[in-house]
Parts: structure tokens; sequence; C-alpha cells
């Protein structure tokens, strides 16, 4: 049993899980179940292997896996070891992974069977001890190394200040920035959203979200795993197995374009949600016509917050009491949130600003990145999330406006300034912009505009080309204009509030 004074985020889960171990954690499609039992004895034998082949406490583990019952039991035996949990986003590719292999350091790859030979071609050594696979269906040298070893394991002493985890969010600038996740951050967040949303043993969530994101690794795992709760595990979004899988199910997470595909599935209806307590949305602005439409066909009010990386769960609309489209809902217990004008003074409700949070959930800094970190935290403590919001005089948050211009598609977070920079190196561009504008179904797409050289243009076709073989597809521009000109200001500064006007209705 974990030590009562350890702050391992494991322990932390081990205290909230059934006391009979037998009481089934997640079942997949294909109708597999996995216990308690299953992912303690797993995460251990894991643990272990990684502990074996050199990583010692502190070391970061990067991951780079499909979805799975092993990924999870990764996951946690990375956090039994006390080993930092580096995951990555699956669409990485060659040139996003050999920057986050440097930056990060890892002792320990993972990564799908298919990814095996480029994953060790960029693997600084002798840093990285060892590369090794996990596939989709468990198998893969990790799960192999894993049978040899034992399948028990206190979980590793840890303060609460340690690191447990390394997530990466693209910067302004480019070059992505490191985020790191105490224990003490992730256990606390998970603790105040489990009595927020009253998760209990008997909740069952239908888990679609991916598990290299904060939506799907910490906020949904946490509150099943900080609750003693089950799954029905889905390794992606797809409609058909969403409505098949609801009825047994108490709780949906998801991002918007999730319940926009829902609402355009006829079947999709009261019935599909009779055994649903909580719709909950995130990682994107919920739109008020997709609130009021879901309401009207399921009688159910999604439950709409606010998070980032670097903060988890800030903010959410009540479970009792009522929830405003449009807005993220109120600071949870424990969070302090103001709104600042230029002079960082706070302003009155009802005022446009910045918005700026604090608490026990807030990331301590960036990766080797002291100056940013000073850079966007005030002398009180408060984290600049370089959001602008408005707070009304009922204390309800509305996300208004974001400084950084940063792009969110189907729940991911893109920066357009690292694909400028990429695109302002391809033969024929002599400048560009990217901007995103409205999807009916990500919620927003990545459009480029481009000005050409004086050489001579490249087509649209090739930009595209040349974006998706460097850049995860989620990040290529699905639409490419060209222009003599960027509209700019006295400044010179390019006015992407203009462009983003003009592109909105481009077909």
């Amino acid at each position: 049993m974990p030590q009562q004074d350890n702050a391992n985020l494991y322990a932390f889960y081990q205290n909230a899980f059934p006391a009979d171990r037998s009481t089934t954690l997640l079942t997949t499609v294909t109708g597999n179940t996995f216990s308690y039992a299953d992912a303690e004895r797993c995460s251990a034998q894991i643990a272990n292997c990684l502990l074996n082949l050199g990583a010692q406490i502190g070391d970061r583990v990067t991951v780079q896996v499909e979805k799975s019952p092993e990924a999870l039991c990764l996951y946690l035996a990375c956090l039994r070891a006390g080993l930092v949990f580096h995951p990555l986003n699956t669409a990485y590719q060659a040139n996003e992974l050999e920057f986050f292999l440097t930056n990060a350091e890892p002792t320990i790859v993972v990564c799908d069977g298919k990814g095996e030979e480029l994953l060790s071609s960029l693997a600084p050594k002798p840093r990285v001890k060892q590369v090794l696979t996990l596939n989709s269906d468990g198998s893969g040298s990790l799960m192999e190394g894993a049978a040899e070893c034992s399948g028990t394991l206190d979980p590793v002493a840890r303060k609460g200040d340690d690191l447990a985890a390394l997530l990466y969010s693209s910067g302004t600038t480019g070059q992505p920035k490191g985020i790191m996740l105490t224990h003490a951050n992730l256990a606390s967040n998970t603790a105040t959203l489990v009595k927020a949303w009253d998760f209990t043993e008997q909740d069952c969530l239908l888990h679609a979200l991916p598990i290299f994101h904060v939506h799907g690794l910490f906020v949904a795992l946490g509150c099943v795993l900080g609750s003693g709760a089950s799954m029905r595990w889905l390794d992606r979004f797809d409609t058909k197995d969403v409505l098949a899988s609801l009825p047994g199910c108490t709780v949906m997470m998801g991002v918007p374009t999730y319940y926009t595909r829902l609402l355009a599935t006829p079947a999709f209806d009261r019935a599909s949600c009779e055994s649903v307590r909580l719709f909950i949305s995130g990682s994107a602005p919920l739109l008020a016509d997709t609130f009021a439409e879901f309401e009207q066909r399921t009688g159910h009010a999604i439950l709409e917050r606010y998070g980032m990386t670097e903060t988890s769960m800030n903010t959410s609309n009540p479970l009792q009491g009522e929830r405003r489209p449009g807005t993220v809902g109120m600071p949870l217990p424990g969070v302090d949130l103001r709104v600042v004008d230029g002079e960082q003074q706070e302003l009155p409700p009802g005022e446009p600003g910045d918005l700026q949070v604090r608490g026990p959930n807030v990331f301590p800094g960036y990766w080797r990145l002291p100056d940013k970190t000073a850079e966007d935290f005030t002398a009180d403590g408060y984290f600049n999330t370089g959001d602008q919001a408005v707070i009304d005089a009922d204390g309800y948050v509305s996300i208004v406006g974001r400084a950084k211009d940063m792009i969110i598609s189907g729940g991911l977070n893109i920066y357009p300034k690292e694909i400028e920079l990429l695109l302002d190196d391809m033969d024929g561009v002599a400048e560009c912009a990217v901007i995103g504008v409205p999807h009916p179904d990500f919620g927003e797409s990545v459009v480029a505009i481009i000005v050409p050289a004086a050489s001579g243009a490249p087509d649209a076709e090739s930009v595209v080309s040349y974006a998706r073989r460097q850049l995860a597809n989620f990040k290529v521009p699905k639409q490419v204009h060209f222009v003599d000109e960027l509209p700019r200001n006295a400044m010179g500064k390019v006015q992407k509030k203009l462009l983003r006007e003009r592109y909105s209705a481009a077909d």
C-alpha cells in the first residue's frame, strides 16, 4: 500500500481505487475488460522494466504511441517509478520529434513499431538508453520486457513539487515550450474535479479522447482513477461507436467537435442519453448554438469548463445550478482568477481584459526557460494565460479572445508562428500569415495567406505538400491564398483580424 506521506500521483490514485481490485477499470469497444488489478500488475511490470533498463528517478520517458490499455499502464508506470511522463501527439513528424527528443533529454523512448526506425535515428545518444515499441494491440518490445518483471512495486516516494509530467505547447516564436507539471498540481486538480463533478465508483466515463493531451490524460483519466470509476474505452472518436457505448455510460467528456458530430447524426436522441448524467465540453469554445441544439435534442445542458496545459482546469459551469452558454463557468475551488488591464490593474465585473490565474493547479514554470517563466508570472504569483476574458457580476467567466492568435482545431492548439516560420523558408514564398477561420466540424481550420517571391509563387498544392512533410497533419493549412501584400497597421504589424474577416467565408 502507498505511504500516506507520499505525494506521488500514483499513490493518490491508488488510495481511491476500489477495495475490490477485480472491479472493471475499462471495457473496450470489442468487449475486452481490464480491471484495477490488471492495471496495478501491468503498470508495476512496466515500471520495473523501465527501472531495470537504467531509468532513474526524475528521468523523462518520451512516449509516442497509439491509445491502448497498455499505454494507460505506461503512464501509470512512469508515475509509480518516479519518472517524468512526456507524451507526444502521434501526428508529429521528424523535425518536430527531433526538437522534443533533444530538448526533453529522455532516458527512454517508447513508440509505435512503425516509428521505431525514425525515433531510433533521432534519439540523442548516449542519453537515450533504449527505444522500445508499444503497438495499439499491446504488442511490442516494451510489453515483452515487462512480462519478465515483477508485478508489484510500491510507488516511489515523491514530493509534491517533483515533476510528474512534461508536456509541450508550441510557442508563439515557433519553438515549443516544455510545461512542467508536478504531482501536487495534478493531484490537487483531480481532487477538485472529482468533487465538483461528483464522480463516484458508480460512474462510467465514455473516454474517446486521445491520451497525449491534458483533456484525455489528466482530466478524464484523473476523474476516473481519482474516484474508482470505470470507463468505456474508445481508441478514437467514432460516432457509431459512441452511440453504441453511451447507453452504458454516465458521463461523457469531449471537445465541441464530438458534440457537433453527434448532433449531425439523426439516431442521436434523448433515448441515446438515458443513462448519462453529465456531458462535459472543453479544449475549444462551445458555440451557443451547439449548446442550445444539444439541450433541445437531448434535454442535457452541456457543462463547459476552461483550462490549459499550464494549469489543467481553472473554471467550470456548475453541476447543480445554471450552466450559461457562452461562458466557462466560475473559478473552481482554490483557484483565483482576475482580469487586468495593460497596467496590471484589476478590472471590475463586465470589463474585458487579460486573464490571470493562481492556485495549486498552476505549473511552476517552463522547462529550462527561467526567463520565459519569469515573464509569464506576476510578482504576486499569478500566471498570465494569454487569454482575454470578462467576469460578470455573478462570477461567470467568458473567454472573449486570445492574445497570441492561437488556433484551436478539433480541440488541439496550433500556434501560427510555427507554421509561418516553416512556410517562410519555402522557395517562392516572400512572407506569409497563418490564421484560423471557422470550420463547422473542427471549430477552426488553418489558412495560409502567402505573398509570392519575385521569382514566382509555388502553387497551393505544393505548399500543402511541403507543410505535410514537416508538420503534424492537424497543423497543415486546409486553404492557401496568394496576395500581393499583407495588410499592416501603422506600426507594420500584420492585421490578422482583417485577414480572418476576409477569408472566413472562403471555400
